[in-house]
């Protein structure tokens, strides 16, 4: 069996070392006799895998002492509601910037614990660009402010970040976690679903500084506080143990890969190859503004949908698989996250000159 060059915006492609060193723990991790999936979570053996994830989470993405990890579930989703519940404690206001569906997702879903105003949005022009920010349109008394780092759908990202003063800046960041170096000292809040740079689907992080935790407002369920899992080391009730020791595997393979600031250059290596080739093309073009491409996630057309079709399927059919766009916006897109090997996109990319060539 030949494994597939997995395109797909996630669950997505896992470093193939972890995934041999996985099937090698599968019935037998570290002589416990047991596999890490039917393992009790209050185990001294697995409390020892929790543990290191974190370590090395801390450690990879430099995280001040003064912030909490946290190792939940529900996806990125739940947080749109987990973070009105706990931040929007002092003025109900929170500011957003709207430059795809997640963050207007987090829009929607906040909408209901509080007034929400949005800053800038990309709408207009089908979320293919990051609005220019008016600070004069920042409300100064916001409980926080709200953006998606990385555009999974659209693939667009923050550049530079907004200067939110002493509001809390909170981020989505399931599409670039890990991706590239991050000042977490300049959030109040990191949320990331893990299928897509970190492990696999199952398990949710959240890096929250301490003094926003404790001040959840009162009708908060207790697994929607953030206390709760603070309190309890992320162990309240079983948390996702098997996707938290893939995700601890991810780190080690990040580490010894020589840390973020490696990852980064690889990662700029494989976009540049994509993006220039999309450049040069006759028949390809990506579909976002330079100034904002995303490193993660390279969507492009042919401006034929009966083409588009053609490609997606003779490119399944030579190994490279879930290149079909988002359903909300059609062409295609090359999620070409960490694991994803140089070798990978340039083979896509020799296919697409293949393909061109012939059509």
């Amino acid at each position: 069996m030949s494994r597939v060059y997995n395109f797909s915006a996630g669950p997505s492609v896992l470093p193939e070392s972890v995934l041999k060193q996985a099937a090698s723990e599968m019935l037998d991790y570290n002589g416990s006799g047991q596999s890490v999936m039917e393992m009790s979570h209050r185990s001294k053996v697995y409390e020892e895998i929790i543990n290191q994830c974190e370590a090395s989470l801390r450690e990879v993405m430099n995280i001040p002492d003064n912030y909490k990890v946290l190792f939940l579930q529900g996806g990125a989703s739940s947080q749109f509601a987990m973070i009105p519940l706990n931040l929007m404690n002092k003025n109900k206001k929170a500011d957003f910037v709207i430059t795809g569906q997640w963050a207007k997702k987090a829009y929607q879903e906040a909408q209901k614990f509080g007034a929400c105003n949005v800053v800038a949005s990309s709408a207009d022009k089908t979320f293919s660009y990051i609005p220019q920010l008016d600070e004069s349109k920042f409300d100064k008394d916001a409980d926080y402010f709200h953006i998606c780092m990385n555009n999974t759908i659209y693939g667009t990202r923050f550049t530079k970040l907004p200067n939110t003063g002493n509001v809390p800046l909170v981020a989505d960041v399931s599409s670039c976690v890990l991706s590239e170096p991050i000042d977490v000292s300049k959030f109040g809040i990191l949320y990331a679903g893990a299928q897509k740079n970190m492990g696999p689907a199952g398990l949710t992080v959240v890096i929250i500084r301490e003094d926003l935790i404790g001040n959840a407002q009162e009708i908060t369920p207790t697994m929607f506080n953030y206390q709760t899992h603070s309190d309890n080391g992320s162990m309240y009730n079983t948390p996702p143990t098997y996707a938290i020791y893939i995700c601890k595997l991810v780190l080690d393979w990040i580490k010894d890969l020589g840390g973020l600031e490696k990852m980064k250059e690889i990662n700029e290596k494989k976009a540049n190859l994509l993006y220039d080739f999309l450049d040069n093309s006759k028949m390809f073009k990506g579909t976002v503004v330079k100034e904002d491409r995303s490193l993660m996630n390279i969507p492009f057309i042919t401006g034929n949908e009966e083409l588009d079709k053609k490609f997606v399927k003779e490119a399944t059919a030579k190994g490279f698989v879930n290149l079909k766009g988002h359903r909300s916006v059609g062409g295609m897109r090359a999620s070409i996250y960490n694991a994803m090997p140089v070798e990978g996109v340039q083979a896509l990319v020799d296919f697409m000159k293949e393909f061109e060539a012939n059509n």
